[in-house]
């Protein structure tokens, strides 16, 4: 039987309803970001593959540049809030969280038994006891090697300190750089402090000195330069007035045999012409056994405002990112590491031995001494760092002078 006129449009009334009904269920979530196109394009389709799982959350991302958003989050924090934020771990996130700008997500952390999954991350995700975000990718530092001169001198890679300086001497005999970095702009040299310090002194301390709570004087500090003091004169000489990309270049040519680097260099070594089976990477190592060993591995974060006006949806968004397979797609698109110890990644040897090293992390993951530190401490800690490897016997003179800006700074 035909439908009627009075049925049909019984019908289309009641399907318009029920189309009014689904779009006033639709929420929306306004996530503020600062994404190079390789990562925008990576989280446009974590974004979709959310928005699949729930239909009924839209997600609106405003990407903003790098620098933009430096400024941009601090204001909107204060003003008109967005539902999630990215910014960073460790000491970056600490002044947003003390002045109460961010939300406490520990129930998210709880719920979906984060510690265990993230736990690599979690001492960088906590304060008083409380998480304020969720990490979702980093990278791992440490030392890269090449291979050929080690095998040229007799050297065996080294798991301590000691054995590291040791191997020094051999090379020093063959005339090539024990270790090699490029300080013309200064954030090298900061790696190089933020590993000592590690090992020397331990997770807890290095963020204490780091937030400018322990003073640059302090006998934990003097022990770290003392123990920098024994590689300085092993040193690539002219290290001050080289850049990163140039000190590459002395380990690909085999005129330097270690170097203190990110694995972003990883795609610089091979353009000049080195290969998985001539560059090498291990950990850091060891200086003091008593000291759980941390890494560091810059971190990249998601936190809700405690403006935001979707929190529970803004939750729901951070359990998905935090997810094993979430993280496994995302990190692909990356070409970085996931913080999920449940993911996998792809067969790049660094890639793998990064993500080995970062999810076995008993000790905490540091940030980078300028992301840890303020930025003013930051610029006056890199460049005492760079005197000291220049001019070693003017390290009471920098310790005091850090010492003065630590007391300004923190007031």
């Amino acid at each position: 039987m035909l439908p009627t006129k009075k049925s049909a449009a019984l019908a289309l009334t009641i399907a318009l309803l029920s189309g009014t009904s689904a779009m006033a269920q639709q929420r929306v979530l306004n996530y503020y970001a600062d994404f190079d196109p390789t990562p925008l394009a990576a989280f446009e389709a974590a974004i979709a593959d959310f928005e699949a799982a729930n239909p009924d959350i839209d997600v609106v991302l405003q990407n903003f540049d790098h620098e933009g958003y430096k400024t941009a989050i601090r204001n909107f924090l204060t003003t008109d809030a967005p539902d999630l934020a990215n910014w960073y771990a460790g000491n970056r996130m600490a002044p947003f969280v003390a002045a109460g700008q961010f939300t406490d997500v520990s129930d998210v952390w709880a719920e979906n038994d984060l510690a265990t999954t993230l736990g690599s991350a979690a001492a960088s995700m906590t304060i008083d006891g409380k998480q304020w975000g969720v990490p979702y990718t980093y990278y791992q530092w440490g030392v890269y090697f090449n291979k050929d001169v080690y095998a040229q001198v007799g050297a065996t890679v080294p798991a301590t300190w000691d054995e590291f300086i040791a191997n020094c001497e051999l090379f020093k005999a063959a005339e090539i750089d024990c270790l090699t970095t490029g300080t013309s702009a200064l954030w090298p040299a900061a790696g190089i402090f933020d590993y000592l310090d590690l090992r020397t002194n331990g997770y807890d301390y290095h963020m204490s000195l780091t937030s400018g709570q322990t003073p640059w004087t302090d006998e934990g500090v003097r022990n770290t330069f003392a123990e920098w003091a024994k590689v300085v004169p092993y040193t690539t000489e002219n290290h001050a007035a080289i850049d990163w990309q140039d000190a590459a270049t002395l380990l690909v040519q085999g005129k330097a045999a270690n170097y203190v680097m990110g694995n972003f260099a990883v795609a610089t070594f091979k353009d000049g012409g080195m290969t998985d089976d001539n560059l090498g990477f291990m950990p850091f190592p060891t200086i003091n056994p008593d000291v759980a060993r941390a890494e560091e591995a810059p971190t990249d974060t998601i936190h809700i405002p405690a403006g935001a006006k979707n929190v529970e949806d803004a939750k729901t968004f951070l359990a998905f990112i935090a997810q094993a397979d979430t993280q496994t797609k995302l990190n692909a698109a990356l070409g970085q590491l996931p913080v999920n110890a449940g993911s996998t990644v792809g067969d790049d040897p660094f890639i793998q031995a990064g993500f080995e090293l970062l999810s076995s992390t008993p000790g905490g993951i540091a940030q980078f001494f300028d992301r840890d530190a303020t930025a003013e401490m930051a610029k006056l800690g890199m460049e005492g760092f760079q005197e000291f490897m220049v001019i070693p016997d003017n390290l009471d003179a920098i310790l005091e002078r850090l010492e003065a800006a630590r007391v300004r700074i923190n007031g």
